[in-house]
């Protein structure tokens, strides 16, 4: 059995010799080692989002004024951020969700119900910000070669059958979940970073994500799970408070059970 075990080692090692690379990462400032170059990144993100488009559950709002009022706050952030190798596109989803997402490749999708919910564009430009941050992070990227690093890990159990990569394999988890904590604080900061150069108030982010606490705490309570791949919205409000005035407030530790 072990010596299948460095079989299926020196497999996967020939699978990913030539296809690793180290990247300067505008977002953290340090190396990245990436195993998709940005070619095929936006390549993947357009294969995706075209077939999102063509999805029929999913459809894109109607409304030609809500959709350039998007893509020209966008547009205006695009201008500002760190990763100017990539096109950002942008479209508006028929849908009363207060959401967004953003794919690979720079293609970010905002919901109607979130255009909806903000009071301004300054509210809506730090939205669109945290989105493109993410991009320009290329955390999705990360994400992506984390789960195929959970997949080795899987075949590395069934191979070897140790019980040290078995609880290698069950905390693997936890860890990709805390990375993406992260992942969401970071994109929070490096969107505060880009209203501010784009000349968007970075408060408005603030008064946002209040917004979106409350849209959470009316919606229906959800049992507290350690894998939770989002900051609780009170932990992001103390975050980006501290980050615009170096205070937080007392409220910003309350009724954490409340979100999810």
């Amino acid at each position: 059995m072990r010596r299948y075990f460095y079989v299926y080692i020196a497999i996967i090692a020939l699978a990913l010799a030539g296809c690793v690379s180290q990247e300067y990462n505008t977002a953290t400032g340090k190396q990245d080692i990436m195993l998709i170059s940005t070619d095929k990144e936006i390549e993947m993100g357009r294969r995706i989002a075209e077939s999102l488009e063509k999805n029929p559950e999913v459809k894109l709002d109607p409304d030609p004024l809500m959709a350039k009022r998007v893509s020209d706050i966008g547009a205006r952030i695009a201008s500002v951020t760190d990763r100017k190798e990539v096109n950002y596109t942008f479209r508006v989803i028929d849908d009363d969700d207060v959401n967004a997402f953003a794919l690979p490749g720079g293609y970010v999708f905002i919901f109607r119900g979130l255009v909806e919910k903000v009071d301004s564009d300054d509210e809506l430009a730090g939205v669109i910000a945290h989105e493109m941050a993410h991009v320009v992070a290329r955390h999705s990227i990360k994400r992506l070669q984390g789960g195929l690093g959970y997949t080795i890990l899987q075949i590395l159990m069934v191979v070897s059958g140790t019980r040290e990569v078995r609880n290698i394999n069950a905390a693997f988890g936890q860890l990709t979940m805390a990375y993406s904590r992260e992942d969401e604080a970071l994109a929070d900061m490096m969107a505060i970073k880009y209203l501010r150069k784009a000349g968007y108030e970075p408060f408005a982010m603030l008064s946002f994500l209040e917004k979106l606490q409350q849209v959470h705490r009316e919606q229906a309570i959800r049992p507290y799970s350690s894998y939770r791949s989002h900051p609780h919205i009170a932990d992001r409000i103390r975050m980006v408070r501290q980050e615009l005035t170096g205070q937080t407030e007392f409220s910003d530790y309350m009724n954490k059970p409340l979100e999810y």
